[in-house]
C-alpha cells in the first residue's frame, strides 16, 4: 500500500487496500524483484498517528532512472545517515510508482512512500517510521547532528582534529534517532588521531552500545588498545571484526593494523 507521510502536527493518511485509490506492490511486475514475498496484514481505513515504527527492520530506496533524477541518491544517504541501528537502509530497483519519487518501502509490511526528494522529507519519514510517535523536533535534531557529523569529516580530512571532535560532540548532544553509533565511532577516531587514547576507548564501547555487529567500531576499539600497549585485547578486537565483516581482509590499512600488532607482540615477546 502507498503511505502519505504527513506535514508536521498532521496524522498519517493510510488508505484502505481494497479502494482504487491504493497502489498496490503486486501491481506492477517491476517492483517483484525489489520487495519479498510477505503475507499482508490488514490495516483499517482512518487517519491515524504512525504506528509501524515498533515492526521496520529495513528501508529500500528505489535507484532506478526516474527516481534517480529526482533524487534518490542523495535520499538514500540522508536515511542511512538518520536510521536507527536496528533498521538497514539499502538500494533497491523500481518500486513501479515512477514520477512520484523518490519512492521507498519500508519492511516488513510493507509499507510504500513517495516523493522523499528533500533532506527534511527523508527525516520526517524515518520519524515516522521508525521513531516515536510524531515528533517534528526528533527530525530536526536528527538532521542537525547529521549535518554536524558531515562537517566533522571534513574537518578530520584537513586534520583540524580539535574542531572535528568538537562538533561530534555537539551532535552526540542532540541526541538524534538515528546514526548515533557512527557519531560515537567517528569521535573515537578523531580522540585515537589526538593521542585521546581512553577517551577514544570509550567512543568505540559506546558505539558497540547501540550497534554490538558494527566492525568498524571494534577496529576504533582494537586501535586504542593498540596504543595503550593491550594487544591481546587488541588482537580479540582486530578478530572480532574480522568475523563480523571478512572483506576487510583485503584492506590494506586492516593489512597495516595487523602487522604493527604483530610487531609488537614480537617485540614484547622477545628474550
Amino acid at each position: 500500500m502507498e503511505v502519505l507521510l504527513p506535514l508536521p502536527n498532521r496524522p498519517l493518511l493510510i488508505p484502505n487496500p481494497t479502494t482504487t485509490t491504493t497502489t498496490s506492490l503486486s501491481s506492477s511486475s517491476s517492483s517483484s524483484s525489489a520487495l519479498p514475498k510477505r503475507r499482508r496484514r490488514p490495516h483499517h481505513h482512518h487517519h491515524r498517528r504512525c504506528r509501524f515504527w515498533a515492526e521496520v527492520e529495513e528501508i529500500r530506496v528505489c535507484t532506478n532512472r526516474t527516481c534517480r533524477r529526482q533524487g534518490s541518491l542523495q535520499t538514500l544517504e540522508t536515511l542511512t545517515g538518520l536510521a536507527p541501528p536496528s533498521v538497514a537502509v539499502s538500494s533497491c530497483g523500481c518500486l513501479g510508482l515512477c514520477g512520484a519519487g523518490p519512492n521507498l518501502v519500508a519492511l516488513p509490511g510493507p509499507v510504500m512512500v513517495s516523493h522523499c526528494g528533500t533532506a527534511a522529507r527523508s527525516a520526517e519519514v524515518m520519524v515516522a517510521l521508525c521513531g516515536p510517535p510524531w515528533d517534528s523536533g526528533v527530525a530536526k535534531r536528527s538532521l542537525e547532528a547529521l549535518a554536524l557529523r558531515k562537517k566533522a569529516e571534513l574537518e578530520y580530512d584537513k586534520r583540524n582534529f580539535s574542531q572535528a571532535e568538537l562538533l561530534l560532540s555537539q551532535a552526540i548532544e542532540l541526541k538524534p534517532m538515528g546514526g548515533i553509533n557512527i557519531i560515537y565511532k567517528d569521535r573515537s577516531r578523531t580522540r585515537l588521531a589526538m593521542e585521546k587514547y581512553p577517551e577514544a576507548l570509550e567512543d568505540a564501547k559506546e558505539a558497540l552500545l547501540f550497534t554490538p555487529q558494527y566492525a568498524e567500531a571494534y577496529i576504533c576499539q582494537g586501535d586504542a588498545f593498540l596504543a595503550m600497549s593491550q594487544f591481546d585485547l587488541a588482537e580479540k578486537s582486530y578478530l572480532t571484526a574480522l568475523e563480523i565483516d571478512p572483506s576487510i581482509r583485503r584492506s590494506k590499512s586492516f593489512k597495516a593494523r595487523i602487522v604493527k600488532l604483530q610487531e609488537k607482540l614480537t617485540s614484547v615477546n622477545m628474550p
